[in-house]
């Protein structure tokens, strides 16, 4: 797989690298003089431990920023194995819990508290808060955990690091393994997500990027070798797939397109 990477500020791409294997990474980056490198104060990156130790090395002064997605995104998924495994073990409820799953992961503010409706599995109008406290009241081990989940929610979404910090110094007791694991990455990674709160950089931006290059992607009719998906020469391919490095670039304006000059 591929490696690529931008400009925070400017959401440009800087480049894009055939390997994302570290060793390749390290002697890619230490082409850049150890000055340059020195000035580099942010980099965003997921819970990856390979690129925090490359990041250590190469770029010391860069403070490393988890992306605010991937934090929601580690709670999310313990929540919702934690769900599944309840599921089965209730099997009396297991429709329910299947059925009305993203009532667990929405914010506590958004399940309707007003409105009843008929639904299905439950033979009386029900409210979203109702059905989610009907389940909740079946396990205190779920119940502590969906406390657990939306407290930490609340802090990221509010950037609220004192609240935060609370939270990740007392014992929770009560919650589910699956919760358990993503609460101590969590402390493990307590100085990064300080800075995800506390700086306004994303992944958002390479996220875009990504779809972007997936859809180009698509075009080029599946070459598997990156030298011949970005090098690629007209005997060998349609028109449609050429240079397809040369044109995620030209998309993102880094780079124009040669014109010919034509003579009066």
């Amino acid at each position: 797989m591929s490696f690529i990477f931008c400009d925070a500020d400017t959401k440009q791409i800087i480049d894009i690298i055939e390997d994302r294997r570290l060793s390749s990474l390290s002697t890619y980056f230490q082409r850049y003089t150890k000055e340059a490198r020195a000035r580099v104060k942010h980099i965003v990156i997921d819970m990856y431990a390979p690129y925090m130790s490359l990041i250590k090395e190469l770029f010391p002064h860069a403070k490393m920023i988890i992306d605010k997605f991937h934090l929601v995104q580690h709670l999310s998924r313990a929540l919702n194995k934690t769900r599944i495994r309840l599921m089965k073990k209730f099997k009396k409820h297991s429709r329910k819990f299947k059925r009305y799953w993203r009532l667990f992961l929405k914010s506590h503010t958004l399940p309707n508290t007003t409105n009843y409706r008929t639904v299905y599995c439950f033979k009386q109008p029900m409210r979203e808060i109702d059905i989610l406290n009907f389940l909740l009241d079946l396990s205190p081990e779920l119940k502590a955990t969906y406390d657990l989940y939306q407290d930490l929610l609340f802090a990221i979404q509010t950037k609220n690091i004192d609240r935060l910090n609370d939270l990740l110094e007392t014992e929770h007791s009560l919650i589910s393994p699956e919760l358990q694991t993503a609460f101590q990455t969590f402390k493990t990674y307590q100085a990064y997500i300080k800075n995800t709160l506390t700086t306004p950089y994303t992944n958002g931006p390479i996220e875009g990027i990504n779809n972007k290059i997936k859809v180009i992607k698509r075009i080029a009719f599946g070459y598997r070798s990156f030298y011949h998906w970005v090098t690629c020469h007209a005997k060998h391919v349609s028109s449609t797939s050429r240079v397809i490095k040369s044109r995620i670039l030209m998309i993102q304006n880094l780079t124009k397109p040669k014109r010919k000059i034509l003579a009066a």
